[in-house]
């Protein structure tokens, strides 16, 4: 995992050069990110649009480092070996944590992919993403915020998105501490941590993630989502534990149906 300090002033040569040395290919313009969740993706078409803006919110500010975890494992899915663009503020390890390599080895991810940015403040975090976005030779790029994103607004969404889809790069912003605002996104996404299902000898199970989609331009919102994460097959997966609860669709007029039935009974 490569590491800065600085923002680098030729960001966009340098991922060309990481691209063309370990002889990457560029992003399709179109095309699916797959969770490996096959409900999961159906019901969004195929997967999350490459080529496309999508934002994750942590559903509470604790659930910053699963919202963080999850938009990584995700990116990480994309094939081959091509660099996977992390930009973040220099306070992000501050107030969320450092970003750790051999846990990402650990959960079956390659940490060699993962070109780390970090800049001094959220106007330059704007200005690599629009660089970083462009380039053809990475797979992904992942822009993480803090708080309130003035900076971020429906102008600034744009050009990113449009760069995203030129290049044919997937956008993932990671806006954490934040609240949900409009904005250009394909998906906006509500992540929070799930209980995960203890192994054998009571080891710690694997990563769990509780989903809700916010906004999709593609259909409509509401759905939610029990996802776990395999580390032997590399992919998001059907809870194990509770088959139940493994890709239940529930819309969100359903759902304030039944709340409403239940105050009714209650």
């Amino acid at each position: 995992m490569r590491e800065s300090s600085y923002p680098l002033a030729g960001l966009r040569q340098r991922i060309a050069r990481i691209a063309a040395s370990g002889g990457f290919e560029s992003r399709p313009a179109e095309g699916w990110l797959k969770s490996g969740h096959a409900s999961f993706d159906d019901a969004l078409g195929g997967g999350l649009a490459v080529g496309r803006c999508h934002e994750f919110f942590a559903a509470d500010a604790l659930d910053a480092t699963s919202a963080a975890a999850f938009a990584a494992l995700l990116a990480l899915r994309t094939p081959g070996r091509a660099p996977l663009v992390w930009l973040r503020t220099s306070d992000a390890g501050k107030r969320s944590g450092h970003i750790y390599a051999p846990g990402i080895a650990e959960l079956g991810g390659d940490p060699d992919r993962l070109l780390l940015v970090e800049t001094p403040d959220a106007k330059m975090l704007l200005a690599c993403a629009n660089d970083a976005i462009r380039c053809a030779g990475s797979a992904a790029v992942i822009v993480e915020s803090w708080g309130r994103f003035p900076l971020f607004d429906l102008t600034a969404g744009r050009r990113l998105a449009l760069g995203a889809r030129d290049a044919g790069t997937t956008l993932l912003m990671l806006r954490l501490n934040a609240a949900p605002a409009p904005s250009v996104a394909e998906t906006r996404w509500s992540v929070a941590a799930a209980a995960s299902h203890a192994l054998e000898a009571n080891a710690p199970g694997a990563p769990a993630f509780d989903l809700e989609l916010l906004r999709w331009r593609g259909g409509a919102a509401g759905m939610r989502w029990r996802l776990d994460w395999n580390h032997d097959e590399q992919s998001f997966s059907p809870n194990a534990g509770d088959t139940a609860l493994s890709g239940t669709l529930l819309s969100l007029p359903a759902r304030r149906a039944m709340a409403s039935h239940g105050a009714e009974a209650a």
